[in-house]
């Protein structure tokens, strides 16, 4: 129960009070798109079964995958990708915290 807390507390959490923290002028607009990072889970639909619980999605779904990461992870060097980057970053730490906690 309090993986689960942790890993969707990060999912949908962390991004909003990133918004309100940092990005006060533009805090809802940053939210949804700090929100939307969840969207590289479409990933699981290729997955057999679709859910697991007990699966640490890091370097098992392809959106989840370690090259995927190191795009993921580069992105926020360019100021167009910067909050996209910072999404997925979040979205693959949340996950991490996760299988660590399996």
């Amino acid at each position: 129960m309090l993986r689960h807390l942790i890993h969707y507390g990060i999912h949908f959490l962390v991004p909003i009070l990133i918004a309100v923290w940092f990005f006060k002028d533009n805090r809802i607009k940053v939210a949804l798109i700090l929100l939307a990072g969840i969207i590289i889970d479409i990933d699981h639909l290729w997955a057999n079964p679709l859910f697991d619980t007990n699966r640490c999605s890091i370097g098992f779904h392809a959106l989840h995958s370690y090259w995927a990461i190191g795009i993921y992870c580069i992105l926020p060097f360019f100021k167009p990708t910067r909050i996209i980057g910072l999404a997925l970053i979040i979205h693959i730490i949340a996950d991490t915290i996760d299988c660590l906690l399996m």
